[in-house]
């Protein structure tokens, strides 16, 4: 397994080891031993899986009080991730960087808590795995607006398919 720093510090790229022969392939998703070496302290309590249609973008999603760090993946097509830094005291603060993860790079990304994360389908579908260090809550979960100006996120798409929710999230200076 091969971990890579990204630009916003805290943020991790984790590329599995890949055993391929005749029969098919195998690597290892998750050791916590392992991520605990490369600094994710988290234990996480729950896995969500979801399945979206091209062009649904989901988020810009955080959460407050306790936050919740994620590790995710894509077990089916692709999608373009996304992570923004939102804490206050930040050298990188309203910074963004995106990722490609999809079924065949194997790609996980870990997001620690202080940022915002949201996902946009770029195949007809995508199913997207996602472990929390935090319980769902509803009245937790925040979100900062997709296409907030002063983020600038460059989305692969230009009229994307939102909840009713997302498309109420506030901009990030509204926080």
């Amino acid at each position: 397994m091969k971990v890579s720093q990204t630009e916003l510090e805290g943020v991790l790229l984790i590329e599995p080891t890949i055993h391929s022969d005749c029969r098919g392939r195998f690597f290892e998703s998750f050791k916590k031993e392992k991520f605990r070496e490369f600094g994710i302290q988290e234990d996480f309590v729950q896995e969500n899986q979801s399945l979206s249609q091209k062009n649904v973008l989901r988020g810009l999603h955080y959460r407050i009080e306790p936050e919740q760090g994620k590790l995710v993946r894509v077990i089916q097509g692709e999608v373009f991730d996304v992570v923004v830094d939102i804490r206050k005291n930040s050298s990188t603060f309203g910074k963004w960087q995106g990722f490609n993860l999809s079924d065949s790079n194997y790609l996980q990304l870990y997001v620690p808590v202080g940022f915002a994360h949201g996902f946009c389908v770029l195949s007809d579908t995508a199913e997207f795995l996602y472990k929390v260090s935090e319980y769902y809550s509803a009245d937790k979960e925040k979100g900062v607006i997709w296409n907030d100006p002063d983020i600038g996120i460059d989305w692969p798409v230009s009229d994307p398919i939102l909840s009713e929710k997302d498309k109420l999230n506030p901009r990030l200076e509204n926080l």
